[in-house]
């Protein structure tokens, strides 16, 4: 596919309706699909006749995050600062979406993961359908919830936030919606006619917006295993201070549950890479107490970590295991929490003052920011 079409462009009245338009690979960001979109974002709010931006997905996907067969493709060959730069212009993406001053509505009608929630969580609407499944699963392949997760996820009820990004469980859009990760619920079957709606908004004003996906918007039956009726449990093992504590307190409830569930959230845990589960937790813990700003350009420094593999190899391993030879029986370094310690997990969070190239996220300048945004910097 030429790289030009993997982001399709619908011109629609005073409505720009963009699609993420690599269905073979679930949608996965490509570079040129990164910069193409925040080229289009910013040139449509420089444009006072484009008052709504619609953003969704071809296929069966919405988008399953940052294209990480690339990146990892990469820094075999070396080029660990070329996947490191692929990351910093996605939180730029994430912040200038982030920061928009017209409504972006997303559509999401299929497979969210990953930098996929990137690109949808920080607009100001996220519409969940029937099809929706959402998850972070980046602590599986030795990576860490980033694209300003750690602000996302920190802001969930209790420390709901705290079980997505370590276990990378999964959500339906019921649960996308009552948790907050989605604003609206619609059926699929009703998507073409509210679409045909909102491409007659003419007012940037997202009020407009808000009353048409208000009358299409429907409150879905939350199944009866979902983890959301579990809030109680979630906010006894999660809150806890380290990683090996939440997986004692699991342990401590397993008599009480019968079901699978607590089973489950504890083999995803141990199965994950130790280091990655330590750096995500002081992550998310971190992010409860900045701006989506700092919290950003903190998560650049953690990754930069990460591509350059300085402290851990954790993510080519992770990525050779589940994506490439699909052996699902990663070799983490260290294999164990109790080896991780308090030092390794620092590093992740300094500059990288040694390496001449390397420097802090600059964020994009914003202009005539909205109130909403402000409250989010």
């Amino acid at each position: 596919m030429a790289s030009h079409s993997q982001v399709l462009v619908e011109e629609k009245s005073n409505v720009r309706i963009l699609i993420l338009n690599r269905s073979k690979q679930l949608n996965a960001l490509s570079s040129h699909m990164i910069s193409r979109l925040l080229q289009l974002f910013l040139a449509y709010e420089d444009d006072p006749s484009v008052k709504l931006v619609i953003l969704k997905g071809q296929g069966r996907a919405f988008c399953a995050g940052g294209d990480v067969s690339a990146v990892v493709r990469d820094i075999r060959l070396g080029n660990w600062r070329l996947s490191a730069a692929f990351m910093s212009d996605e939180y730029k993406l994430n912040y200038v979406m982030a920061t928009y001053s017209k409504p972006q509505v997303s559509i999401l009608n299929g497979i969210v993961m990953g930098g996929g929630a990137g690109v949808c969580i920080h607009g100001r609407f996220r519409i969940a359908t029937e099809n929706t499944v959402f998850a972070m699963p980046e602590t599986a392949i030795g990576l860490f919830p980033d694209v300003g997760a750690s602000f996302f996820l920190s802001r969930l009820p209790g420390f709901f936030g705290e079980y997505l990004g370590l276990t990378g469980a999964r959500l339906d859009g019921a649960e996308m919606l009552a948790c907050g990760l989605a604003t609206h619920f619609v059926p699929s079957t009703k998507l073409a006619a509210l679409e045909a709606d909102l491409c007659r908004v003419s007012s940037g004003d997202p009020n407009f917006a808000s009353t048409i996906l208000d009358a299409y918007t429907q409150i879905p039956h939350l199944k009866q295993q979902s983890a959301y009726h579990r809030l109680d449990v979630i906010d006894r093992c999660f809150s806890k201070r380290t990683v090996e504590e939440i997986i004692s307190a699991l342990e401590r409830e397993a008599p009480k549950e019968p079901d699978e569930w607590i089973s489950s959230t504890i083999t995803a845990l141990k199965k994950a890479s130790p280091a990655s589960l330590k750096i995500s937790l002081r992550s998310i813990r971190e992010g409860r107490f900045q701006g989506l700003g700092q919290c950003l350009i903190r998560e650049n420094r953690m990754v930069s970590h990460v591509m350059k593999g300085d402290i851990s190899k954790d993510f080519v391993e992770g990525c050779r295991s589940i994506l490439t030879d699909k052996d699902k029986n990663p070799k983490w370094e260290p294999c164990r929490l109790e080896e991780v310690k308090d030092e390794m997990v620092d590093k992740y969070f300094k500059k990288m003052e040694e390496d001449e190239w390397w420097e802090d996220l600059k964020l994009p300048p914003r202009k005539n920011l909205p109130a909403s945004a402000i409250a989010k910097l």
